[in-house]
């Protein structure tokens, strides 16, 4: 059965850090080519932040290069996403998901992936 349970949000002020991860079960974790990381505002679509292949390459949104880092420890089926040098514009609610089969040239699509976790607010005063 397929699960994703992300963790770790918060309030945090302007140029500080945090780490949000992301549980799944051993069927999502394991079946998973491909999984990322995605935020979202009211009134605004979802957008892509960062994602990490079975082999471990990753993509990253240009907006949060050098300052995001997405990683998995597959001792514990979780996927990381550490977050450092926030901004207020980072402030979203944000999202794990998995995609199961085959590798889209678009890793940054929301589109392009198959099971979703419930989400996990961020917030970034300045």
């Amino acid at each position: 059965e397929w699960q994703l349970v992300e963790s770790g949000g918060g309030s945090v002020q302007a140029g500080g850090s945090l780490r949000l991860s992301c549980a799944a079960s051993t069927y999502t974790y394991y079946g998973s080519r491909r999984m990322g990381w995605f935020r979202q505002v009211p009134g605004k679509e979802r957008e892509g932040v960062a994602t990490i292949d079975a082999d471990s390459s990753t993509n990253y949104a240009d907006s949060v290069k050098g300052r995001f880092t997405i990683s998995k420890d597959n001792a514990k089926n979780t996927l990381y996403l550490q977050m450092n040098s926030l901004k207020p514009e980072d402030t979203a609610m944000y999202s794990c998901a998995a995609r199961l089969y085959g590798i889209s040239a678009y890793p940054l699509s929301p589109n392009e992936y198959d099971y979703w976790g419930q989400g996990t607010q961020v917030t970034v005063s300045s």
